[in-house]
């Protein structure tokens, strides 16, 4: 037998090896372990951050199964334990593998909702055909470093505030308008409170007063912290040597690509995600054609909607920024041709399908350097 031969021997699931899946939650681990050898799974369960109970596990696991010195692969789906498991399991020696939820594949018939967990079995067959090489099963993600991932805090503290000033802003809206008020909230909104009038021209009723007042120095705090925050981004872009950092001034060297989009894009999406391929980038985003076909029917059920709704938002308003900024680019003559001459309805479909290229296209700048045809760097 080959040299070969032999080492696709060794990397058959069964051959000395130990696959290890991880069901994570606030009151159990579940372990579920096997060698693909013909033998059942056998699950345990341990007490959640347990490491010596898990180590315990699988060292009794090897033992009674005969592959003792062995290696051991693991998995779990990414979610609330984040990657300092994965660094642990690796610091063990345990070749450890994270998983992107929305990328395993179902029935086509069921559509996996978020609260859906797979069972350890089945999470346990899967691991064996990837390590086998079936590489479509899933799409591992890619794990930070220390640094990469401490950045990413500070862009999604700064999304949550902003989410919570638009709330506040669209809050205030809303008791004005139960009094009959209209009005364009400013910054001095306090300095003009006592000048509004309602429809009768009263003015505000003391308790709808105060509340709007606490509404607005709640505010007027949200915005203290977010342009602090944003100064710091700022500070964090000129002087940090992160991948995600690296990446989010790559695409901002782009004309039609700001600041805001490049950290959504590299944090949420190309900063913690493999893809193998331009159809796992657009399955995984959420913009590829959801068909529904059975027999000689067969009709379009919009996009699949799958993946992480923030990005695929942002990648539809980067589409329309980068027919106005990239105007001589293939993009932008592709749609032009295609949908520039339709009704409004038709170019709103065309630029879902915009978007889904123009990702394609930005996840293969970062991975290859090619700019996007066509396209232009900022001066």
């Amino acid at each position: 037998m080959g040299t070969g031969a032999t080492s696709r021997m060794k990397d058959r699931p069964g051959n000395g090896i130990l696959h290890v899946t991880f069901e994570l939650d606030d009151l159990r681990w579940t372990l579920t372990m096997g060698t693909g050898m013909g033998r059942p799974p056998r699950q345990r369960r341990v007490r959640p951050r347990d490491r010596a109970a898990v180590l315990g596990e699988i060292e009794e696991t090897k033992r009674r199964f005969g592959v003792v010195g062995g290696r051991t692969v693991s998995c779990y789906e990414a979610g609330r334990e984040g990657f300092w498991l994965h660094r642990w399991l690796v610091s063990e020696g345990i070749e450890n593998r994270v998983v992107d939820s929305a990328s395993i594949e179902v029935n086509r018939r069921k559509r996996r909702v978020k609260a859906d967990r797979l069972d350890g079995k089945k999470l346990l067959r899967m691991l064996m055909r990837y390590e086998a090489g079936e590489k479509d099963v899933w799409s591992v993600v890619r794990v930070p470093s220390v640094e990469a991932e401490d950045a990413r805090h500070l862009h999604r503290e700064l999304t949550t505030l902003k989410r919570a000033r638009v709330r506040v802003t669209n809050r205030t809206k809303g008791l004005l308008a139960t009094q009959g008020v209209r009005l364009q909230l400013h910054e001095d909104f306090l300095e003009r409170i006592d000048e509004i009038r309602l429809w009768d021209g009263s003015r505000l009723p003391p308790r709808l007063r105060d509340r709007l007042q606490r509404a607005w120095e709640r505010r007027t705090w949200l915005s203290e912290r977010i342009l602090h925050l944003e100064r710091n981004r700022r500070e964090l872009l000129r002087s940090s040597t992160a991948d995600d950092v690296e990446r989010v001034r790559q695409l901002m060297l782009l004309d039609g690509i700001g600041e805001n989009s490049a950290w959504v894009f590299v944090t949420e999406f190309f900063g913690w995600r493999r893809f193998n391929n331009r159809r796992e980038v657009a399955g995984l985003a959420g913009v590829t054609p959801a068909n529904y076909q059975s027999g000689a029917t067969s009709h379009d059920q919009g996009i699949s909607k799958a993946g992480n709704r923030h990005v695929r938002h942002m990648a539809v308003q980067v589409a329309w920024a980068w027919l106005r900024h990239q105007p001589d680019s293939a993009l932008s003559h592709w749609y032009n041709r295609k949908y520039g001459g339709g009704n409004s309805s038709r170019r709103k479909t065309g630029i879902v399908a915009l978007a889904r290229r123009l990702l394609i296209e930005l996840w293969r700048y970062l991975e290859t350097g090619v700019i996007p045809e066509g396209a232009t760097l900022k001066t």
